[in-house]
């Protein structure tokens, strides 16, 4: 049987990038599996125009000045921008991996015998757990995301 122990929903914008949002919650039983879901949505900032200033705001700070012009003239080159929230999870003991995807929808599992790529396979003990997003880069005015972790009980 599965049960939800997490349930959180979010939105988040571009002065949200390079941070980091944790969730908690609370196994009371060991063993099984964890099965997390998660979203988040838009992908891709569509605004060619809003598109183009955030490039060229990141080649004024990231390039030397000599390169600029050369980079900004294939702008395009770079398109399309995209958000990226990564997960990551650590049990009461150590640091259970992270799934460093841009899939914008991911189910991922951390059981006894398998875990999706990423993350590390091992008895699920009981006590405080912890799920970490990573905001790596937000462009879009407002990126929505849902998380939902289940125990599936042995």
């Amino acid at each position: 049987m599965k049960r939800l122990v997490l349930d959180a929903e979010g939105r988040v914008q571009p002065v949200c990038s390079k941070t980091h949002i944790a969730y908690s919650f609370h196994l009371d039983q060991p063993g099984g599996k964890l099965w997390i879901d998660f979203a988040y949505e838009p992908k891709n900032l569509e605004d060619r125009e809003q598109s183009r200033a955030r490039i060229a705001a990141g080649v004024e700070n990231y390039t030397e000045p000599a390169q600029r012009e050369l980079v900004m003239d294939r702008w395009e080159s770079f398109l399309p921008l995209k958000n990226l929230i990564t997960v990551s999870v650590d049990d009461p003991a150590r640091h259970r991996g992270a799934g460093h995807r841009h899939d914008p929808e991911q189910l991922l599992l951390i059981g006894a015998e398998e875990a999706s790529p990423g993350f590390v396979r091992g008895e699920l003990p009981e006590g405080l757990w912890r799920v970490t997003l990573s905001l790596h880069a937000i462009v879009t005015e407002s990126c929505s995301y849902r998380l939902r972790i289940h125990h599936e009980e042995a």
